[in-house]
Order: C-alpha cells, then structure tokens, then sequence
C-alpha cells in the first residue's frame, strides 16, 4: 500500500456499535487485518437500546417457550413490514438465516433466554426475556403469529450487554480498535474508496483524552432521555476534539465498511428530511448525526428513505389499556389498538400527531392493579403519569370528550360501533380494524377518561423517534450504490447508515438484527470480493492537507490494547 498512510488494515470498519462490531467479526474470521474507528469509545446507540433481535423460525429459545414457527410465517409477515425496500431474496435470506444467526450471536458470548412475557408490551420485564415486539397477532390473518423479539439476558435495558459481548468478541478475534478517532473523509484512487481521513486524539494530552472519554460517557444517556441537557454535557467533548484533535490518515486495502449509525441526532438533517419528527425525542446518541451518510454521499453514493422515520407511542404496559379505543380530535377511530407502538405512532402522526385512549372506570383500575408486575422503572413512571396527570375523566362520554377538545358526536358514535362489537359473543366478536378477539371488551362503565396519547414534546411520555433512510446499498453484497446504480469500489455500509431491512416499517428488535445481517454481510464482502486485488495508485488527499506523522500502529508496529467500551 502507499507509504503515506500512518496505518494500515486490509478492512475498516466506521463506527463500533452492533453493525460495525459484526461486520469487524466477519472480515476478521476471513483472515483481514481490520481496524474499527469510533468517535468515542464504541457502544453508538445499541449500547443504550433495549438489546432485542427480531428472530424466529424455530429459535433454541422459540423451542424452549414451546413456540412453533417457522421461516416461512416469519416471511410473510414481515413482508406487509418491509414493503418492497429489500427484494424478496434477501428478506427470505434473512428470515432462513434467522435461527443461525441466533446462534452466531450465542456463539459469540450474546446471552439469550425462552421465557415468554405473558402480556402484549413495549418492552419486557427481567422476568421475560422473549415476546411480540411486532404487530404478529393483529396478522394473524396473513400467517401464524410468534414471539419473535429476542431480548438479550440482562437486567433493565440490556443492550449494553449484547454491545459488550460482541465488543469483547471482536477484541479476542484480533481486531484492533481506534477510539477517539473521527473520520472527515474517504479517500479515493481510480474510483475506489482506499483509505479514510480521520481527525485522532490519539496524540493528545493525557488529561484531555481521559477528559473526552469521561465526558463523553456522562453525556450519553442524557443525551437519549433530555436532549437539552445532553446537548449541554456535551458541548466540552466537541471543544476537546476540536482543540487537541490532529490528522490522521488510514489506508484501507480491501474496503471500507461505514456502520455509523443513522442521523437522529442531526436537528438540521431531521428538518431537512423528515419534518414529521417534529415534536418527537430522538432515539439517538450524539455519533448519530448522520455523519457515516455523509461520508458516503461525498464519494458519490446514492440515498433513499431519509424521510423515513419511526415514530413510537405505545399504549402497554400496562396491558388493561389495550381494552380502550384510540380516537382522534373529530373522536373517530385511528386502528387496531394491539398494534406495535410504531405502526401506532405512523397512524397518530397521519391524524395531525392528536389522540386519546378513552378507556372506562373498569379498564383503568385494571390498568392501576398492572403497573407495579408489569414494568420497568422508566415505564412505571409513564403508566403513573398516563394515568393520572395524563388523562381527564367525567360521567359521560360527550362530558370527556368537551373536556378533552374531542368532539363530543364523533366520539359517542365510535363508543356506540365498538360496544357493539365488544358486546357480542365471542364467536362472533370480529373488530373491522383487526383487533384481537380476545381484546375487545365494551368500555361502558363511568366515569370515563380520555389519556391524551398524541405525539408532542412532554418530560414523561416523550415520543421516541428512529431515522430508518441511508446510503444505498447492494442487497446482496452491501456494496454502496451511486444514483445510476454502479457500485463504488471498496465501499461498504451497514445498520442504520444504509437503507436495510427495517427502512419501510420498524418492530422491535428488526434494527439489531439488521445491524447484524447487514454488518455479517458488509464484512464478508468487504474481506473476500478484494481478495488478492492490487491496490490502486497512492492516493491523494483533496484540499492539499499533509498527512500528520505516522501514529502508533503504523506497518509493523505492535498494537496497543483495543478501546475498552
């Protein structure tokens, strides 16, 4: 390779959550010399996610729970979630591949368990650890309905722990690390991606790199849960890296694979692309600012689906509140209430973003009994707040619906439709919006109460929101596309930094296990189509820029112990 670069690897990978961590995993076990760089210390937003992997098709943990289901029913399921964004190829490859991939993760340290959560929920308590994370009951009609939501064995949010596991995998497998690194800029010969312009503080004071890890870190979940604050945290971290941050140029033999995270985090991105989002709480670390897609776009690469994005409101826990009837301000109807938390959140944003759950006397006190078995801390505090400060109440259903601004007719003809519906007897109970038999029960004892449900900024029932759009990818190879569809050469691009599997329509766990197919993929290729190519001429930084002296991993230098996440 050129001389000029200050190190060297056959793969590297941008970004170090689940995506970059898989796809350093496969070019790694193909033989490659591949160094991962990551702003910070690794982790992104998987770190910080509730550690779930869509899966199914007779899983180790699907047997255990006495679950049967097959690639074939987790096909056609989520072929009415993916649309037509991934042919139907690589969506049959994913779900064929499901029960492997459950054990590639198992076999790389990934814990997971069979116990089913009883009860339709957002996310499960540490007594469960496999659930519908999906709308599969509300399809029944269309295939047999499984749990497919594998959460990682962990207490709380357990993320972290399926990050680490992989983190250390990765480690065992020889794969080196460069933290606190940020990479500005491909670097391209002949129309190939070579190398990757980064800014380091590798050569930093002492103080300020333990000063940006510690800072970095502090800000991190503040970031995710109050955006204000964490922006605050972490205004020092910018001003360390743009004061002690020096050049730092890497040449990449075989390929580049950009894992970088979606762009959650950029406000201006957000306005630009998806001005749905507006009012939403980004789903987001501050890596997730979109910076992987615009390394790619400055190559040349082609995006899609940036105006996609998921947005969440969730009626459960606790689960007596799938009982009530989701109105909108004219007090009509809006969907099946089962419905997962995103294709609910779409539905809202298509009304204007208003709605209320009316729910009656009996459904909220069995709302009340649930709480404490059904959640976790951060959901406690949202059932109590739904449930009380959330929500206005009266004896009738025109007086809620005045106090609540709904208009008081619409509302009263939908109650009267679904009391009909919820009032026959259960053979003959069939909702016209899908929802489960089982589920449909007439809310008619006063006093009623509408729990205002509608997408806006609120400290304690915010409305996550995940971007979905990317990089255009080859399906196939995860090869990045220009707009004419030609490939660039020796660039790759994986999980949220790519358009994938989960880009038309989000359930629970669908991004991770994206992470890992397009990560598993990207690495693969990025290792084995170059295989024995010869590498283009040296390449030339633009705007004349010098590379800084070489760095510490330069050629035959011994590496130093990878960034501990």
């Amino acid at each position: 390779m050129d001389a000029g670069w200050d190190i060297e690897a056959q793969v590297v990978v941008i970004g170090f959550g689940a995506a970059g961590a898989c796809a350093a995993l496969e070019a790694a076990a193909a033989g490659c010399r591949v160094l991962v760089l990551d702003r910070f210390t690794g982790g992104g937003a998987t770190a910080l996610s509730g550690g779930v992997v869509y899966a199914g098709g007779g899983t180790a943990q699907q047997r255990a729970a006495g679950v049967s289901d097959t690639a074939e029913a987790m096909f056609a399921y989520l072929r009415t979630e993916a649309g037509d964004v991934m042919p139907e190829r690589t969506l049959r490859d994913f779900c064929d591949g499901s029960v492997a991939m459950v054990a590639w993760l198992e076999g790389h340290g990934v814990p997971f368990e069979g116990s089913l959560c009883p009860d339709k929920t957002s996310y499960p308590t540490n007594r469960h650890y496999l659930y519908y994370s999906g709308s599969e009951v509300s399809a029944r009609d269309i295939a047999p309905p499984a749990p497919r939501g594998h959460r990682a064995r962990g207490r709380g949010t357990s993320g972290g722990v399926l990050y680490a596991r992989l983190a250390q995998a990765a480690r065992r497998a020889g794969v080196q690390v460069a933290g606190q690194t940020t990479a500005v800029r491909l670097v391209t010969a002949g129309g190939r991606v070579t190398g990757v312009e980064c800014r380091s503080l590798r050569g930093a004071p002492g103080w300020a790199r333990a000063a940006h890890r510690a800072l970095s870190r502090l800000a991190r979940k503040p970031y995710l849960y109050a955006p204000k604050l964490g922006r605050a945290l972490h205004r020092p971290v910018g001003w360390l890296e743009g004061r002690y941050a020096r050049p730092l140029l890497i040449g990449a033999e075989r390929g580049v694979v950009i894992a970088a995270g979606g762009f959650a985090a950029n406000r201006a991105m957000l306005r630009e692309h998806a001005p749905s989002a507006r009012g939403t709480l980004p789903l987001a670390t501050p890596g997730d600012d979109g910076a992987g897609i615009r390394l790619g776009t400055g190559a040349g690469a082609a995006t899609a689906l940036l105006s996609r994005v998921s947005i969440w409101r969730f009626l459960t826990p606790p689960p007596a509140l799938l009982r009530g009837v989701l109105v909108d301000a004219d007090g009509k109807r809006i969907c099946d209430e089962s419905r997962y938390g995103a294709a609910l959140g779409d539905a809202i944003a298509g009304r204007g973003g208003r709605a209320w759950l009316l729910a009656d006397a009996a459904t909220i006190e069995a709302a009340r009994r649930q709480v404490r078995g059904t959640t976790l801390w951060f959901q406690r505090l949202q059932a109590w707040y739904l449930l009380r400060a959330g929500k206005v109440s009266a004896p009738t259903a025109a007086g809620v619906a005045a106090r609540a601004g709904v208009d008081p007719a619409g509302l009263m003809a939908t109650l009267a439709a679904y009391t009909a519906v919820a009032a026959a007897p259960p053979q003959a109970r069939t909702d016209p919006l899908g929802k489960p038999a089982e589920l449909l029960r007439p809310q008619d004892q006063p006093p009623f109460s509408l729990i205002d449900v509608s997408i806006r900024p609120r400290l304690l029932h915010p409305a996550p929101v995940l971007t979905l759009g990317g990089l255009v990818a080859d399906p196939g190879t995860g090869q990045v596309l220009r707009a004419d569809g030609t490939a660039i050469g020796g660039l790759y691009a994986a999980g949220r930094s790519a358009v994938g599997l989960c880009s038309a329509s989000y359930v629970s766990g669908l991004s991770i296990a994206d992470c890992v197919f397009s990560g598993r993929r990207a690495g693969r290729h990025a290792a084995v189509l170059s295989r024995g190519a010869t590498p283009g001429p040296p390449a030339v930084l633009s705007r004349g820029a010098t590379p800084g002296p070489p760095a510490v991993l330069s050629r035959g230098a011994t590496p130093g112990p990878p960034v501990v996440p």
